[in-house]
């Protein structure tokens, strides 16, 4: 697979973070509308019913701060996983939700954990991981944005703050690592120069036909261009004839 055919825009880069942050923004919207708290679906670590928060938690959020802080991160990276690792985004998505809830239902706080930053640092250390592991040079410059952008989230994986889940912080980002050495992505390998390759021979190589053997440029000889076989070919052969050898009625005036 080249790489002009594998890094390939399409609908769904755009269609999944959009459905991704209607579906948060609908659900925050229904709350408000209707004056309910949907916290108590979210994950209760270590409880029967809380265990339907590791499928709903993620579009649980508690203010609009929180529902803000989330919207960007999960779009610019949901983006970014579909179209870089397309073949096993759906597959990262949907392991990373579950998983990740599962890790923050077993070592959680008893206090309801809901929002989507779970996902995100699922995400983030997937992307990031999965970049530096496949030494493909976009992949792994993709790595370095990720750093650049969200690596001051790496501190809230652990209790340094009141208030957020740092369970679901290290829920998501052990996810996200352990599925970036685990799920294999079919990438394409980097175009290889002719003089990248094995069977490499300078002789045969039209560039440096132009350099003498002590660098000096030459201009190739202009090849003739090639002759149809199928057109006819017309030669005309010109004879100097003497004024002696002509007829009397073929002497000039």
């Amino acid at each position: 697979m080249t790489e002009n055919s594998y890094f390939k825009f399409s609908n769904s880069v755009i269609i999944l973070p959009l459905l991704t942050v209607l579906i948060i923004w609908t659900v925050f919207f229904i709350e408000l509308k209707l004056q309910v708290n949907l916290n108590q679906y979210g994950i209760y670590p270590r409880s029967l019913n809380g265990l339907r928060g590791v499928v709903l938690s993620p579009f649980i959020h508690a203010s609009v701060d929180h529902l803000y802080n989330n919207t960007i991160p999960i779009a610019i990276l949901t983006a970014a996983l579909v179209y870089f690792y397309r073949g096993i985004a759906f597959k990262v998505l949907l392991i990373g939700v579950l998983l990740s809830g599962l890790i923050t239902w077993l070592i959680g706080r008893p206090s309801y954990h809901i929002g989507m930053s779970g996902v995100i640092y699922v995400l983030v250390s997937f992307i990031f991981f999965k970049g530096v592991l496949s030494k493909h040079y976009r992949l792994v410059a993709l790595s370095f944005i990720v750093v650049f952008i969200y690596g001051s989230m790496l501190w809230y994986i652990f209790p340094v703050k009141e208030g957020i889940s740092w369970e679901g912080h290290l829920g998501g980002f052990s996810t996200g690592l352990l599925l970036a050495l685990t799920l294999r992505a079919s990438l394409p390998k980097p175009k290889k120069y002719d003089w990248e390759r094995e069977d490499y021979n300078e002789e045969e190589d039209e560039f440096l036909k132009h350099f003498d053997e002590n660098g000096n440029f030459i201009e190739s000889p202009k090849e003739e261009p090639e002759q149809d076989l199928d057109q006819p070919r017309i030669f005309y052969h010109y004879k100097k004839i003497e004024k002696e050898d002509l007829k009397d009625d073929e002497a000039p005036n």
